[in-house]
């Protein structure tokens, strides 16, 4: 069907430079068709979030969904996976500016994630420049010169898979109105690139790949697949030309893992384990409630409690179904001027990796260039073919309480102190632009911030005992965070650190646990 080359489309930001080439008139009907088609549904969905967050306030657990059960008992599997995703065995993740892109294409992962979800800040300058950067890729144009060094950058001659993440269903972007009303950020990030670039990926032997962001909901992925044939539709390209890996990242979707491949059955390329957004949603879903009370964030470990149970459930899970299951973050960065705690980190990454894959995840996430070969060199060792779909886990029963267990361990100041320094420090660097943001050897991005200040509510409304025998209250909170401020004001001065430690400050004390740090953060930048 014909694209209608739409009135009752506004741009509420400046459109300067190479931005034209992006917000063209063919390319914003593209996304107004795309609106105007789903964003209802869109709602529709995250109402249905606040609504069943309603029933697991008043008692109901997370479970498999007993109207699906026949689909998960039937054999079915996804749809053929491309050649050039058959072996994903690192990927490297980051944000979307164009030295980034470049150094990551180049870093010798496999795949390299662009991301405009939770390691890009959503500024309209930020948003637009990693629309012409990735579009630069596939036109064989991404050069870049560094204005400081003169240092210059090029793709190599082998670049990693790209893949691209949209924002979440949840985030809009402010700064496109149709009939009235601001665009999903999801659709404008996934429109843009897919309109400007399907066609060039699949020329150049690969195609347009993408990651799914914190769906709660089998309903939430038939979204997506409905809005992937329309774009193929629109495009005169065959339904399955794109390929999809959703990430596993909220506790009502791990219920569903199933029902989310079956969904995106044309369009799947596997389900990755968000161990952060994993976190900050147990506690956002779950965390009203006594006996989900989470210990410090440093005792939830992978391998362990409900964060174990879920990756191998996924495991299991995806290779039934022939798609592929990847593994968590490493978020460590090297530690310069200080050999031993760097050769300390790299050992922690290379003990997750190689439970990773031993458990049989064909792949996983490392967030710095330098932790590639580490985490190369365990897959190469430890998975010596292409990917694991052959390890089937068939004799592995996950139960619902499994999924559920609470990891052990205590609450202590330091816990506190530590969700304090990194949530407001984070959320500043947001606010100022940037989404990616090294923090004390680690490379963090919105997912920490969420965990910080979700388990921060969770202990002043259940009024947590500390190991010290102390109690968790408003007051402590706020002495805790007066002297944590004295430190952040002599190291990052700035007038956006007071109104990140006053946004922090106000959803740590509300008497509602609202859904996301970044909505009104986003108010903020937008």
């Amino acid at each position: 069907m014909p694209l209608d080359i739409a009135a009752n489309i506004q741009i509420n930001g400046p459109v300067e430079g190479r931005a034209v080439e992006i917000l063209t008139p063919e390319a914003l009907a593209f996304v107004a068709d795309l609106h105007r088609r789903f964003d209802a549904r869109r709602r529709e969905l995250l109402a249905a979030r606040t609504a069943r967050q309603a029933r697991f306030d008043a008692g109901e657990l997370p479970d498999f969904p007993p109207e699906t059960a026949a689909l998960r008992a039937a054999d079915w599997t996804v749809a053929p996976i491309p050649a050039d995703l058959q072996d994903r065995r690192v990927e490297i993740t980051g944000p979307v500016d164009r030295k980034m892109i470049i150094n990551a294409l180049n870093c010798g992962a496999k795949v390299f994630m662009a991301d405009f979800e939770d390691a890009t800040s959503p500024t309209w300058t930020n948003i637009l420049d990693g629309q012409v950067n990735l579009k630069d890729r596939w036109a064989g144009d991404l050069t870049h010169v560094d204005p400081k060094s003169g240092k210059r950058y090029a793709l190599g001659a082998n670049p990693a898979v790209l893949k691209i993440r949209p924002r979440g269903w949840h985030l809009p972007e402010q700064h496109m109105e149709v009939d009235g009303q601001p665009v999903s950020g999801a659709l404008f990030d996934f429109g843009l690139y897919f309109f400007h670039n399907a066609r060039a990926t699949l020329a150049q032997g690969s195609g347009p790949y993408f990651y799914l962001p914190k769906l709660e909901s089998r309903l939430e992925a038939r979204l997506w697949n409905e809005v992937f044939v329309r774009a193929q539709e629109a495009l005169g390209l065959p339904v399955g030309t794109i390929k999809a890996t959703v990430l596993i990242e909220t506790i009502p979707a791990a219920f569903e893992m199933d029902e989310i491949l079956y969904e995106l059955r044309d369009h799947m390329a596997g389900l990755n384990c968000g161990r952060w957004d994993y976190i900050f949603s147990f506690i956002k879903r779950l965390g009203r409630r006594a006996e989900f009370l989470t210990p410090d964030r440093s005792a939830m470990v992978m391998g362990k409690a409900f964060l174990g149970a879920y990756s191998l459930k996924l495991i299991q899970t995806c290779h039934r179904r022939g798609a592929f299951a990847m593994g968590g973050m490493a978020a460590q960065i090297p530690i310069k001027g200080d050999e031993a705690a760097n050769q300390a980190a790299f050992a922690k990454v290379r003990a997750d990796k190689e439970r990773e894959a031993g458990a049989g995840h064909d792949g996983t996430w490392v967030a710095h260039p330098d932790l590639v070969p580490v985490a190369l060199e365990v897959f190469d060792r430890l998975m010596p073919t292409p990917n694991q779909l052959d390890k089937r886990l068939t004799d592995l029963t996950i139960t619902q309480a499994q999924m559920l267990e609470l990891h052990q361990g205590g609450r202590t100041e330091a816990g506190v102190r530590e969700n304090i320094r990194v949530g407001v420090r984070y959320t500043q660097a947001w606010i100022e632009g940037r989404g990616a943001v090294p923090l004390y050897n680690l490379m963090e991005d919105a997912a920490t911030a969420e965990i910080c200040r979700t388990q921060l509510w969770q202990w002043i409304r259940l009024g947590a005992d500390l190991a010290d025998g102390r109690q968790m209250n408003s007051q402590l909170f706020v002495s805790l965070l007066t002297e944590e401020m004295a430190d952040l004001r002599r190291d990052f001065p700035s007038p956006r650190l007071e109104d990140a430690a006053l946004l922090f400050s106000r959803m740590v004390l509300s008497d509602t646990l609202e859904e996301f740090l970044t909505l009104p953060a986003y108010e903020l930048i937008a």
